[in-house]
Order: structure tokens, then C-alpha cells, then sequence
């Protein structure tokens, strides 16, 4: 019987701001410029790295990943946010839906512990800059990147293949703007008590890793900053965090304010609203946040210009 449930949903409608359609037209054009800022932003960060070898660093290096991942995630969810925005009734396939879902764990996973890698980088290099080059060679550099990727696949890959084993009896409309976990689960018709125990725990743990790493080398840094003798040493040191610990706040604000919020005390209105400022701003304001807060890329850029 739940086989021939499952096969009656081989799509999903999705519902966006439907109830306000008069706002769609508006929504669709700030929407459009986002996405092409964002775009645009990430693309720029990602080039000016690879054509200046001056940046080809760990804290660069890890940032062009970052970048590669805010570029690869407004690629998977924008799109078909700006079709849902731009049509009455936008459907996508039950493979499409699983994709999507996949991408999203896998780009904001990822995301999550290059920041980690990001703040052991600084931690290094603030606390002990003599041996630097020997802790951040490019050897762990690699492992670092690939650590986090690889381990997000398996992460995603786990939890997406979870959730479209279950039956779908329907009805298929997905009350959100893209193929996220807790909305996609609403439609299920099992028991999922077992998954969403995992989903929590799980991605709370995996999630609290670097965290507690990015906590335990502010903490290191700030207590070497507060050793050092000279003012501008000082400066110096507080002005090469600025911008991760900004791109920090901003990932794990958004993050919290989307995911850590108990199931009915908001209104699905309320939920697409703050699922946007994580899908959104992150992406958008990391480039700027790294490009104007940060002098060598900000000279790499200028450079790049002169060229062209």
C-alpha cells in the first residue's frame, strides 16, 4: 500500500508566498537582484584569488572555497525561487526535490566547517606565528578543504536518501520557496519520530564541532591580542578577524534564527521569512564583507581592475 502511495507523488508544487500575490511581482525583482549581486560578489572573490598568487595562502584559499560554496548554493535555490515568484503554479520534479534538499545540506554543511578551518587559521597565526607556515602548510590546508566537503557528502547523502525513502501520500504542495527538510517532511505519511530525533541531535552535534572550535580560538586569540605590547600589533591582530568573525556571526545568526526554533511557534509565513534571511544574506554580504573589510583583497582587486 505505501509503495502505491509513494508513487502517486512524481512531483511537488511549490506554494511560496502564494497568499500574497500582489507582492510577488515586487518580491520577484528585489529576489532577482540579490541573486545576480550574489553572483556576481562570489564570482569576483573566487577570480581575484586564483589570478593573484600574493593570495594563494590558507586564510585565501579557505575564503575562495567559501566563496565557491555561497556561489554554489544561490545557484541551487535562487532559481527556482524566482520561478515559484514568477509563475501561478510552480512544480518541481520528485528528483529535482531531491537534489535541491541534497545541495542545501551539502553547500550550508560545508559552509559550516570551512568557517571552523577559517578560525584555527587565525588561531595559528595570531598565536603562534613563528611556526605558522609549519601548522598551515599546504598538506593540512588540503585536508582541511577536503575534510569538509567529503564529510557533508556523506552527511547529505544520508539524510536526503532518509527522507524521500518514506512514503508520500500526499497532497504534494510543499509550503515553502524551495525543497528544505522540514517543510518536504510535512508531506510524509509515516511515523518519521526516528529521523527527526537523528536530523536534531545529529546535525546539532555535527554542527556544534566548529562551533566549539571557532569558540576555543577566539578565546586563545583574544587572550594573545590582550599579551601583546604594542597598539598596533594589536590593531593589526583584531583587524584579520574582523571579517571572519562578522561572516561567523552572520552564518550562525541566520542559522539559529531559521533551524533552532521549536516546530509550531511561528507561522509558516513567518518560517519562509526566516529561512530567507539565512538563504540570502549569507551569500550576498560575505563577498563584501571580505572585500571591503580586508586591505590585500582589496588591493588584488584594484590591480585586477588596472588590467582590465
Amino acid at each position: 500500500m505505501r509503495r502505491q502511495n509513494q508513487s502517486r507523488v512524481s512531483e511537488f508544487i511549490l506554494l511560496g508566498f502564494s497568499k500574497f500575490p500582489e507582492l510577488q511581482e515586487q518580491i520577484f525583482g528585489v529576489f532577482l537582484v540579490i541573486y545576480l549581486v550574489t553572483l556576481m560578489g562570489n564570482a569576483t572573490v573566487i577570480a581575484v584569488i586564483f589570478l593573484d598568487h600574493r593570495l594563494h595562502i590558507p586564510m585565501y584559499l579557505f575564503l575562495q572555497n567559501l566563496s565557491v560554496v555561497e556561489l554554489s548554493f544561490s545557484a541551487v535555490v535562487m532559481p527556482e525561487m524566482l520561478v515559484v515568484l514568477s509563475t501561478k503554479k510552480a512544480t518541481i520534479s520528485f528528483v529535482g526535490c531531491f537534489a535541491q534538499m541534497y545541495f542545501i545540506l551539502l553547500f550550508g554543511g560545508t559552509e559550516c566547517f570551512l568557517l571552523g578551518a577559517m578560525a584555527f587559521d587565525r588561531f595559528a597565526a595570531i598565536c603562534h606565528p613563528l611556526t605558522y607556515a609549519t601548522i598551515m602548510n599546504k598538506s593540512v590546508v588540503v585536508k582541511l578543504i577536503i575534510f569538509s566537503w567529503v564529510s557533508w557528502i556523506m552527511v547529505a547523502t544520508v539524510q536526503t536518501t532518509w527522507v524521500f525513502s518514506f512514503p508520500f501520500c500526499g497532497p504534494n504542495e510543499i509550503n515553502h520557496l524551495s525543497c528544505e527538510t522540514p517543510p518536504v517532511l510535512e508531506l510524509v505519511c509515516a511515523d518519521t519520530f526516528l529521523f527527526e530525533i537523528y536530523a536534531f541531535t545529529g546535525t546539532i552535534l555535527i554542527v556544534m564541532v566548529p562551533f566549539l572550535l571557532i569558540l576555543l580560538s577566539y578565546i586563545r586569540i583574544l587572550s594573545a591580542i590582550v599579551k601583546m605590547p604594542s597598539t598596533t600589533g594589536r590593531q593589526k591582530a583584531f583587524s584579520t578577524c574582523a571579517s571572519h568573525l562578522t561572516s561567523v556571526t552572520l552564518f550562525y545568526g541566520t542559522a539559529i534564527l531559521t533551524y533552532l526554533q521549536p516546530k509550531a511557534s511561528y507561522s509558516a509565513e513567518t518560517k519562509k521569512l526566516k529561512s530567507l534571511a539565512y538563504t540570502l544574506l549569507t551569500p550576498l554580504l560575505n563577498p563584501l564583507i571580505y572585500s571591503l573589510r580586508n586591505n590585500e583583497m582589496k588591493r588584488a582587486l584594484m590591480k585586477l581592475c588596472r588590467k582590465e
